[in-house]
């Protein structure tokens, strides 16, 4: 009786292939915006040029990198780039509807205003406190950027609610837009370094180890803000 022989079966399997790392754009476009409104906070940039950065760079860019960190499976760059594109958008259209809205601009006469963007500041204050915290897992040059993030955003809520109560001289928002540009600088370094390091595949600009690895876990070199 003859026995026929089968043939074997051949299995395919497609890789996916490896995106690019899209921290460093989330880290400029984070790092531009915050220039441009830390300068005029400081009272050398004038107002409302940074308006369009919010929406489309600091604010579209920064939210696309994010959703790409997910397709990376990075869940700190995803969270932090995500939100904080979600940040500078929210902010970009509020201060566009207060402009050429007059009825949303009436609902932010005297005091509300200031004091609008103090809570909105202390909301996002909350958030950048464990991502601070999480940053530390990160790496060096992440960790200076949440950590001078959480001084200005501070710095602008304890501001804005001074002059929502009738403080005219707003020393400590000036105070925080030098710290924003501190803040901006840090964001600059650590997406020069993304880029450099990820052209190279070597650590040619450093960005430090991770301050703290919880229980030994293995960290996955990325750069975020």
């Amino acid at each position: 009786m003859a026995v026929a022989a089968e043939a074997p079966t051949r299995v395919v399997v497609e890789s996916t292939p490896a995106a690019a790392d899209p921290a460093p754009l989330g880290l400029a476009a984070f790092a531009l915006t915050t220039f441009m409104i830390s300068g005029h906070n400081a009272t050398f940039i004038p107002d409302l040029i940074w308006v369009g950065l919010a929406l489309f760079y600091g604010g579209m860019a920064q939210l696309l990198a994010g959703m790409w960190e997910f397709r990376n499976r990075n869940v700190f760059g995803a969270t932090a780039f995500s939100t904080y594109g979600g940040f500078w958008m929210s902010l970009g259209i509020f201060v566009v509807l207060a402009v050429v809205s007059k009825s949303f601009g009436g609902a932010l006469e005297g005091a509300n205003l200031p004091n609008a963007i103090a809570w909105f500041m202390i909301a996002f204050a909350i958030f950048n406190t464990y991502m601070l915290l999480w940053s530390t897992q990160v790496n060096v040059a992440v960790f200076l950027v949440f950590a001078t993030l959480e001084v200005t955003e501070v710095l602008l809520a304890v501001g804005n609610f001074q002059q929502a109560h009738g403080n005219a001289t707003p020393y400590i928002v000036h105070l925080a837009g030098w710290v924003g540009i501190a803040t901006a600088a840090c964001a600059w370094y650590a997406s020069a370094a993304g880029v450099i390091n990820g052209m190279k595949g070597t650590a040619f600009l450093p960005v430090g180890a991770p301050l703290h690895l919880a229980n030994g876990m293995t960290h996955r070199r990325h750069q975020h803000a």
